[in-house]
């Protein structure tokens, strides 16, 4: 029997769509682009479309497979390419040993198991276990880690929900202009200096919407509590002061207009039927929903009766001791829930037996804290009269609650919009207030630019890290080189500008402004990058290998609009394999000609270019400033100043003479004598000349050695008797001396 059952059926389109993105996950693992969007799972049409005749052989049948484990509960999907159909399971208990997912991997064999890099102990051992059953039969799945976004300078969100947005905006990028430009369009309103005050305000307002469906769910059960009332409450008038605040803004502006328009009226009313009804102070000192008085008449009386019950019982009381035996000193008429009204006499001394505890016209209940309680005929007539208050009262203020409750979800579509809403409020204020805070501005999208172009850009982590930071521009589009090669020294600031680049052109896509004077962004569909190995001992793969499944990647799925972004790509490995690797990915790209990505690539392979190892073409006019070579070279500026190496991390044209490893060695603190051999063995290797040992060194260690015999030697007492010179010569000194030159 199946665990997994069809869901919906995708449209033709949308399955192949959906296929492709499955069997070419580095847009999802690697592309920060637009393609990152289409990696997750298409509109579901709930019809399936007809039949299309297929030409030529069909393609063998695939499954791909999501996973989620949390709080040991497990949730799976997966896409079967032989129907077009999306399976999933409801979420499910699970052993920590994962049994029911080992089930479902015997059951279906995906070709891939796609999940979150993030995993506790349990799912990590699972993977790691799967990962190494190299001869598994069926052939073991792909394991493919979705990477956690992290988002930290820019999630200045104040409800839960809009940290959910930013971080779906983060994991899918768009190149919908109308879109983009309508969420830039509220960052630069919340920028001009008039309306700061409006934007802190929105944003205080923003920290009471809370979680609203997870209350709606709790109403359906019938298990709302206390303080959701007090959360629901404070969001819908929250949610309303939003609404008037945007009424006074620019209408011109969509989001402004939806909130003015579609935070309707039902707010007001839900908002004013929690005030009228709902007793807070009440609720919260009796933990269990009370309502306000002149809600209920009845209510009102029972509540009075109950108030006024102390002073009536203690007169009660009085009557029933005039008629009790003279040796009972006292006795009080209390009430309990359920039970009703009783007779409560001290236990007397001569109280011993069962039998003692009868009184005649008295009939005994229970006894408890050396209390006796009866029911005598006044607390039988109270009980007929005011019955059991405390339960109707209850019983009452249930059903108002749960006609309360039936008014709320009768517009629980209002709540739902006013979350979507205002959760993309909350996150365009918060993108607002971090360009503000950064110096950000707003990028221009242009469409028919094919490429990038950045004035000024900077890296929004490291220029708050350093304490000056050196901005630079970039530009790859089609009249400049689509490869661009960066060379320069170590710690030069290769890596961060490759990163800035790709930041920025990140961060307009998800329709930020970027930390830049100006930037172009043209139509980039994905960023693929070879920047950061995640390494991990669940993958079963070495560091080179994961670099090499990141470039493969781009070579395999960038096309002429991507950002391919490769820092040091060839270093885990022989220097010259590594070279040639380089140079065939990069020769690989440029036979495409006009197709050819926007490269940049950071290397410390200064033979690339040397050696010129890239290759001479008919790009030359289309793609290269220089006219000799088809690509464009750069360097990390620097100044030599005596012995001291000066940065300038500038982008310049050119290429680097030398790494200047040892400068970077000396800068960490290598000994001055071991950096100076390294840097001539360094110069020997690059002249061709054989590299002889050092002298001094040499000469020390026989001394070491020589010396270490002597103390030996010195040790020996040679009036022993039993000392034998000739084992001694034979087992320290002859062996001693063969080592010594």
């Amino acid at each position: 029997m199946s665990l997994l059952s069809p869901s919906a059926l995708c449209t033709r389109r949308a399955a192949k769509r959906m296929a492709s993105c499955a069997e070419s996950p580095g847009a999802a693992t690697q592309g920060l682009g637009p393609r990152v969007a289409s990696a997750g799972c298409p509109s579901l049409d709930p019809a399936p479309g007809p039949e299309e005749a297929e030409d030529g052989d069909e393609e063998p049948a695939e499954v791909h497979l999501c996973v989620l484990w949390n709080s040991g509960h497990l949730g799976i999907a997966y896409y079967d390419t032989s129907d077009s159909a999306i399976h999933f399971m409801p979420d499910a208990p699970d052993q920590e040993s994962l049994k029911l997912l080992q089930r479902v991997l015997d059951e279906i064999n995906p070709r891939s198991l796609v999940t979150s890099a993030k995993q506790d102990e349990n799912m990590t051992h699972f993977l790691g276990k799967l990962a190494s059953q190299e001869h598994r039969e069926p052939k073991k799945p792909e394991i493919i880690l979705l990477p956690s976004v992290d988002f930290g300078i820019l999630n200045r969100c104040r409800c839960k929900w809009g940290e959910k947005l930013l971080r779906l905006w983060f994991t899918r990028p768009t190149q919908d202009l109308e879109e983009l430009s309508s969420r830039l369009d509220v960052i630069e309103f919340f920028l001009l200096p008039q309306n700061l005050d409006i934007a802190q305000m929105l944003h205080r307002l923003m920290s009471h919407i809370k979680n609203v469906p997870l209350i709606l769910k709790r109403m359906k059960l019938s298990h709302t509590k206390v303080s959701d009332w007090q959360v629901l409450y404070k969001t819908v008038y929250s949610a309303l002061g939003l609404r008037d605040a945007c009424r006074s803004l620019p209408q011109s502006i969509r989001l402004f207009r939806d909130i003015a328009q579609e935070f309707s009226d039902d707010l007001h009313h839900i908002a004013s039927l929690i005030g009228k009804v709902v007793d807070f102070e009440g609720s919260l000192a009796e933990n269990r929903f009370t309502v306000l008085p002149n809600i209920d008449p009845e209510i009102d009386e029972k509540k009075r009766r109950l108030t006024g019950l102390p002073s009536f019982l203690t007169e009660v009381a009085r009557k029933e001791l005039e008629n009790l035996d003279s040796r009972v000193p006292s006795c009080s008429v209390i009430y309990i829930p359920l039970i009703g009204f009783l007779l409560s006499i001290p236990r007397l001394p001569f109280m011993v037996e069962a039998s003692d505890f009868e009184i005649e016209g008295l009939d005994f209940m229970f006894l408890s804290e050396e209390k006796l309680h009866y029911r005598s005929t006044r607390t039988k007539e109270l009980d007929a009269l005011l019955g059991d208050l405390h339960c109707e009262i209850r019983d009452q203020e249930t059903l108002l609650m749960h006609q309360l409750q039936c008014q709320v979800l009768a517009r629980a579509a209002v709540l739902a919009r006013v979350l979507d809403l205002a959760s993309r409020l909350d996150v365009l204020l918060a993108l607002a207030s971090a360009a503000r805070d950064y110096g950000y501005s707003r990028p221009c999208y242009c469409p028919r630019l094919h490429g990038v172009r950045i004035q000024n850009g900077r890296h929004p982590l490291m220029e708050l890290c350093a304490r000056t930071f050196v901005p630079n521009s970039a530009e790859c589009s089609g009249d400049t080189g689509r490869v661009k090669i960066i060379t320069g020294p170590n710690s030069s600031g290769k890596s961060i500008y490759l990163k800035q680049v790709g930041l920025i052109t990140f961060m307009a896509l998800v329709g930020s402004f970027v930390p830049a004077e100006q930037a172009e962004i043209g139509a980039v569909d994905a960023i693929f990058t070879r920047i950061h190995s995640c390494e991990s001992i669940s993958l079963g793969l070495s560091t080179f290998m994961i670099d090499l499944n990141q470039v493969a990647k781009a070579v395999n799925n960038a096309t002429k609009q991507s950002l391919v972004l490769i820092d040091e790509f060839g270093k885990g490995t022989n220097t010259l394999d590594g070279l040639s690797l380089l140079a065939a990915v990069i020769r690989h790209w440029l036979a495409l000609g006009p197709t050819c990505p926007h490269i940049f690539v950071a290397t410390n392979f200064l033979s690339l270019v040397q050696l010129q190892l890239l290759p001479q073409g008919p790009l030359v006019q289309y793609l290269v400033r220089k006219p000799r070579w088809p690509w464009e070279s750069r360097t990390m500026e620097t100044c030599e100043e005596g012995d001291d190496l000066v940065f300038f991390y500038q982008v310049c044209e050119g290429v680097a003479c030398a790494s200047h490893a040892s400068h970077t060695a000396t800068q960490a603190g290598l000994p001055d004598k071991l950096v100076a051999r390294a840097k001539e063995v360094s110069d020997l290797v690059r002249s061709g000349k054989p590299i002889k040992p050092v002298k001094e060194l040499q000469k020390q260690n026989q001394m070491e050695k020589c010396q270490i015999l002597v103390d030996r030697f010195l040790q020996l007492d040679l009036e022993d008797p039993s000392l034998d010179l000739d084992i001694f010569m034979s087992q320290e000194v002859l062996p001693a001396a063969t080592t010594i030159p």
